[in-house]
């Protein structure tokens, strides 16, 4: 998503930041395989660093997108009362996928990973082309 906005020249007007809904690996950079799998499409994640999210997070971004129903649901009961940010499944940006869930290739083989990047990009295509409609961006 930071690469498409920033090559599209949004980088000053849409803020991007990624969290977990657990801390199970706080400070740690993705999985090799996951970066070797994005270097190979232009885009480099070593220097990400997993975090948990936080409460401040609420407030601070407009959308809040969850990779799965679990984490929806997880985000939906930490998500302050007073809060005006939206949560929303990343995947509806792409329904043509007919998935809801990112899956996690973790465990899988290295083609897991190829497919959850299809995926991210499919969705962050069209969660972009919904914010320059929404927002009139040209």
């Amino acid at each position: 998503m930071r690469k498409l906005v920033t090559d599209r020249g949004y980088g000053e007007q849409i803020i991007i930041d990624s969290a977990g809904t657990h801390g199970y690996h706080e400070g740690e950079p993705p999985d090799p395989r996951s970066i070797e799998a994005a270097l190979a499409r232009g885009v480099d994640l070593s220097q990400q660093r997993a975090r948990r999210i936080r409460e401040d997070d609420f407030s601070e971004f407009d959308l809040i997108l969850a990779m799965d129903r679990g984490h929806a649901r997880i985000l939906n009961r930490a998500i302050p009362q007073h809060s005006e940010a939206r949560i929303a499944m990343f995947l509806d940006y792409a329904p043509h996928l007919g998935a809801t869930d990112v899956p996690d290739p973790y465990y899988g083989s290295g083609g897991g990973f190829e497919l959850v990047l299809d995926m991210a990009e499919a969705a962050a295509t069209g969660l972009l082309e919904a914010i320059e409609q929404e927002y009139m961006l040209d």
